[in-house]
C-alpha cells in the first residue's frame, strides 16, 4: 500500500502545470509588496480612498485590455452575437465577485485601524479554511488528509510569525478588529471558489475586468462617505496607488486568477499563506524593520506545509 500512494504523490508533484504554478508565485510574490505601496499611500489618504484609487486605475487598465483582446479575436474569427447570450447567465456571478472582494477589502482595512497589522494579517489569511469549507460544502470537493495538513501546518505557521504582536495586545483592545479581518477572510475564501468556477467559463482578464469595475463601483460611495480626501495629492502619493494597482491588482490578483484554471483554489489560497513571511522581509529591506529567529522559523514552517499540500493530490484539479 505505501507503495502505490507515495508514487501518487509524485504524480500529482509532477503533474502540477508549470504554467499556472509560475503565475501562482508571482502572483504572491507581488502580493507581498501590497503593504508596502498601501503604507506609503496611506501617509496622505485612508484605507477606503487607497482601495478605491487600487479599484478604478485596475479597472480603467482591465477594460481596455479585455477591448483590445475582443477586437483582436473578432479579427481573426467571426463569433457574432452567441458571446453575449453566454455571458449573460454569469453577469450576476461576475458582479457579486467583485461585491466580495471589496467587502473583504473594507473589511481588512478597516481592522487595520482597530488592531494591530499581525493580528489582522492572521486572521485575514484564514481564507484558505473558509475556501475548503466553501469548496466541500457548496461544491462536494474533497480533500485528501494531507493536504488538510498543510494547511494547518502552514496556518501555525503564519501564527509563529505574529505570536510576539499577539501577546502584546489585551483581547479587549484586538477583538473588533480581528473580528473583521476574520470577515475579510470569509469574503475572499468565497471570492476564491467563486472564481475558481468562474475560470471554467471565462478567460481571467474578464474576469478581472468585471471584479475591478464592480469593486470600483461598489468602494465608491463608501470612500466619499468616510474620507476626506479621495485622491492622491502628492507624486508619492499617485506613484503608490497606481503601483498597487499594477502590482497588487492587475498582477497579483490577475496572475492567481489565471493559475486556477488548473491548481485548486485551496491550495493557491494555501501558497499565500507565505505572503506575511514575505512582506516581513520586504519591511525589513525597505524599513529596517527588524527581522528575528521567529521570522526564520514561520518561513520554514509555511514551507513545510506548502510542500505537504503540494505533495498532494488535492493540490491540481482532475483531469488535467
Amino acid at each position: 500500500m505505501n507503495a502505490p500512494t507515495k508514487l501518487s504523490r509524485l504524480q500529482s508533484l509532477d503533474s502540477l502545470p508549470i504554467d499556472c504554478l509560475a503565475a501562482l508565485i508571482g502572483s504572491i510574490i507581488c502580493f507581498s509588496f501590497s503593504p508596502i505601496f498601501i503604507r506609503f499611500s496611506e501617509l496622505e489618504m485612508g484605507p477606503n480612498a487607497t482601495t478605491f484609487n487600487r479599484f478604478w486605475i485596475a479597472a480603467v487598465v482591465f477594460g481596455l485590455l479585455s477591448s483590445f483582446l475582443n477586437v483582436r479575436h473578432q479579427k481573426k474569427e467571426t463569433e457574432p452575437e452567441g458571446k453575449n447570450t453566454h455571458l449573460r447567465p454569469e453577469t450576476r456571478v461576475l458582479i457579486a465577485d467583485g461585491v466580495l472582494v471589496s467587502m473583504g477589502l473594507i473589511a481588512w482595512a478597516w481592522s487595520l485601524t482597530q488592531t494591530s497589522v499581525a493580528n489582522s494579517s492572521i486572521m485575514h489569511h484564514m481564507a484558505p479554511i473558509f475556501t475548503i469549507l466553501g469548496g466541500w460544502l457548496a461544491f462536494g470537493q474533497l480533500f485528501d488528509r494531507r493536504f488538510i495538513l498543510g494547511i494547518f501546518v502552514a496556518i501555525a505557521g503564519v501564527t509563529l510569525l505574529e505570536v510576539n504582536d499577539l501577546l502584546s495586545l489585551s483581547l479587549a483592545q484586538q477583538l473588533p478588529g480581528d473580528f473583521a479581518a476574520l470577515l475579510s477572510a470569509v469574503f475572499f475564501g468565497v471570492h476564491s471558489l467563486i472564481t475558481e468556477q468562474l475560470r471554467t467559463k471565462f478567460k481571467s482578464v474578464t474576469i478581472m475586468t468585471w471584479s475591478s469595475t464592480t469593486s470600483f463601483l461598489f468602494i465608491l460611495p463608501v470612500a466619499v462617505i468616510t474620507e476626506e480626501q479621495l485622491f492622491p495629492s502628492s507624486v508619492t502619493g499617485w506613484f503608490s496607488v497606481i503601483a498597487l494597482a499594477f502590482v497588487g491588482q492587475m498582477l497579483g490578483v490577475g496572475l492567481w486568477t489565471y493559475c486556477l484554471k488548473k491548481i485548486s483554489s485551496g491550495f493557491a489560497g494555501l501558497v499565500g499563506l507565505v505572503v506575511p513571511v514575505l512582506s516581513s522581509f520586504e519591511g525589513w529591506a525597505i524599513f529596517s524593520e527588524p527581522v528575528g529567529f521567529l521570522t526564520l522559523a514561520s518561513l520554514l514552517v509555511v514551507l513545510l506545509g506548502m510542500y505537504l499540500a503540494l505533495s498532494s493530490r488535492s493540490a491540481i484539479k482532475s483531469g488535467v
